[in-house]
């Protein structure tokens, strides 16, 4: 049965039946804010006789439409139509022929390209990179995109691929122009243009790794890029399949919709994650790093047939992330986050939302976690040695192809010698999470037991000395959470994580503990230094001049977790510098404005509520949130406006903008 496609009363056949589009190359121009043009040429062959074929293109001008035969020695103009979602070629296509195709066109994305201040930016999965260059939506159709790029020479251009040209043009402009040499899916073309320096090392295997990043961020880029190479080569090996790519490039940018986007050679990532040394030990870029470097193999060399076997990309680079993890960590936080996964999914159980990893409508935490989970058990029942094979298999046999489930399992229980429908039936299909399994995974970890069995209602007399023995942090951490413990001057003697655990559950500072506790604000962690911050702030108040002074050039994270409290316990400590307040206000306020990324706008919103500072700048900055492109973001900023709106005098400046 030949499924449909119907687009404004035409009815086209599916795509990947009719046509296999094998190549397309794009010379692309940013010539206005918000406006790109392109001249592309798209060469495939027909697997049957069609009187169409189209390309998925959104909001898009086109001219200059023409074709041939591969083997043909002149182009001829070729009848077209625009629709809002497609560029449609009418004449009779015939079977086996190969054709290419030439046209240019003129767009102005409304989303999957956005322009961020003086940046340029792609995000192609879940948003169509047809929005801003004409290509096939459908996974399974895998194309060459070789693009080339126009753009100021003061900017880097990067793009998927090989860089194979820099060429010099007037007025100050550069053509850089990159080739992929091997298909992909098209939500995996990516496009960034910013202002950028380079890092560069090479992997064990040879492949030429780039870091980017802002200038401005040099003395970052070790903290930020952390465990980089020795991430890559021990995946490489582990993998047990060559890196399939040429070369791999990773980039920070501003207001990224999620943490990172694995595009074929070129991660994309939040500039959220770019830390120094102290934010490193509280948030950093270590997973989020793995897991989309795993993605090239799992989503991009091979990739999931539909929605139903998604798992086979999140899960495997969710487990493959975790074992990268587990070289740079060690074992025992290998199991910790397998523990915490569990935890997760427990929750979502418990809160009725669980569904099946097969199930197309699945939430990220059971196609990320449970599908790591279904692969760490599987490993288990078939051993190492058998799964790496089946691994290999799989990649090997289905390169640059689409698959499904089915795919992987065959190439386990070939290598395995295992019949494997329960745990197909237990992982895959059931519903319901597997606890007792888990559990007794989780147990063969001693450092899991440990933390399992440590409780100050079981053992009530080795409570008092869990902080100064030699049980691990996450037991001592444990332990610290539980109300009926009483923290002692001793237990600071420990080390950066339960120190910060100790900064956040002491909000009432006992005195004799004061000076002990004044020494949270030197631990390198931006999260203890906030918690501490604010607890002693609270606690004493006649040393409150003291303490401000004391972290006054702190900023934190690149939210500016510390600078913005500080900013507002400034502002409530009258006997501060007074006569700064005014100062400290419109720096506050100022953090709301759109020339800061979207963190530190949030963040400083929530702070200007608590102290019931919002005016005409910051109200305005808030409706202009409301339109942003992070739905996390436009999301917050929406329900804080309604909020605001509800207060008469915030309503009367709203009213006053014209919202």
């Amino acid at each position: 049965m030949v499924c449909l496609a119907i687009v404004a009363g035409q009815t086209f056949a599916q795509q990947t039946e009719v046509v296999d589009f094998q190549r397309l190359k794009a010379d692309l121009e940013f010539l206005n804010p918000g406006e790109l043009s392109g001249a592309v040429s798209v060469r495939f062959v027909v697997l049957k006789d069609s009187d169409s074929v189209y390309l998925d293109a959104v909001g898009m001008a086109f001219n200059g439409v023409k074709f041939k035969n591969l083997d043909a020695a002149a182009y001829q103009d070729l009848k077209f139509k625009a629709y809002q979602d497609k560029l449609v070629f009418y004449r009779k296509f015939k079977r086996q022929e190969v054709y290419e195709v030439q046209f240019f066109y003129t767009a102005k994305p409304v989303q999957a390209l956005y322009w961020i201040g003086d940046q340029v930016w792609t995000q192609g999965q879940g948003k169509y990179t047809s929005n801003w260059l004409p290509s096939s939506n459908d996974v399974n159709d895998k194309i060459e995109f070789d693009l080339s790029v126009i753009h100021d020479e003061d900017y880097t251009v990067l793009a998927n691929g090989l860089l194979v040209g820099k060429e010099v043009l007037p007025e100050g402009r550069l053509k850089w122009s990159y080739d992929m040499e091997a298909p992909m899916s098209s939500y995996l073309v990516a496009l960034v243009i910013g202002g950028y320096k380079v890092k560069s090392e090479i992997s064990n295997s040879g492949i030429p790794l780039e870091y980017y990043y802002y200038p401005d961020d040099t003395a970052k880029v070790e903290a930020t890029y952390r465990y980089s190479k020795q991430m890559f080569d021990f995946l490489e090996s582990e993998i047990g399949v060559d890196f399939p790519w040429k070369t791999y490039r990773q980039v920070p940018v501003k207001d990224f919709l999620y943490s990172g986007m694995e595009n074929t050679t070129l991660t994309i990532f939040s500039d959220a994650l770019v830390v120094d040394d102290i934010a490193f030990n509280d948030r950093n870029y270590v997973n989020v790093n793995a897991h989309e470097l795993a993605h090239q193999w799992f989503g991009n060399l091979v990739t999931a047939r539909s929605s139903t076997h998604h798992w086979l990309q999140e899960g495997f680079a969710t487990y493959y992330a975790l074992l990268a993890e587990r070289e740079v960590f060690g074992e025992d936080y290998y199991y910790w986050r397998l523990h915490d996964y569990a935890q997760q999914l427990l929750a979502q159980e418990n809160a009725g939302n669980s569904t099946s990893l097969l199930d197309p409508k699945s939430s990220s935490l059971t196609f990320y976690q449970k599908g790591a989970w279904a692969l760490h058990v599987l490993r288990e029942q078939v051993g190492s040695e058998a799964f790496r094979a089946a691994v290999r298999n799989y990649l090997e046999k289905h390169s640059f192809q689409n698959v499904e489930t089915s795919d992987f399992i065959s190439e386990v229980e070939k290598t395995s010698g295992q019949e494997l429908s329960d745990f197909i039936k237990t992982w895959l299909e059931v519903v319901a999470l597997p606890q007792d399994a888990m559990v007794k995974s989780l147990k063969a970890s001693a450092f899991i037991r440990e933390y399992m069995e440590v409780s100050c209602e079981t053992y009530p007399d080795l409570c008092i000395h869990y902080l100064v023995s030699d049980i691990s942090d996450q037991a001592k951490i444990k332990i610290l959470s539980q109300e009926a413990y009483v923290v002692k001057s001793e237990d600071f003697n420990n080390s950066l994580e339960v120190r910060q655990a100790i900064a956040q559950k002491m909000t009432t500072i006992p005195h004799d503990l004061k000076q002990r506790y004044e020494g949270l604000l030197q631990d390198a962690s931006y999260l203890t230094k906030e918690a501490a911050l604010y607890n002693l702030w609270v606690n004493f108040p006649q040393d409150r001049a003291r303490y401000l002074q004391q972290t006054s050039s702190v900023v934190g994270f690149s939210d500016y977790n510390v600078k913005l409290l500080w900013l507002a316990l400034h502002l409530n400590t009258p006997e501060y510098q007074a006569d700064q307040k005014e100062a400290i206000f419109e720096a506050l306020n100022s953090y709301t404005d759109p020339e800061f990324g979207f963190e530190l706008r949030m963040n400083a919103f929530h702070y200007m509520k608590l102290i019931n500072g919002f005016d005409e700048r910051s109200l305005s900055n808030l409706i202009q949130a409301t339109k942003h492109h992070n739905w996390r973001f436009k999301n917050f900023a929406t329900q804080l406006l309604e909020e605001l709106k509800s207060v008469e005098a915030y309503a009367q400046i709203v009213d006053k903008l014209n919202y």
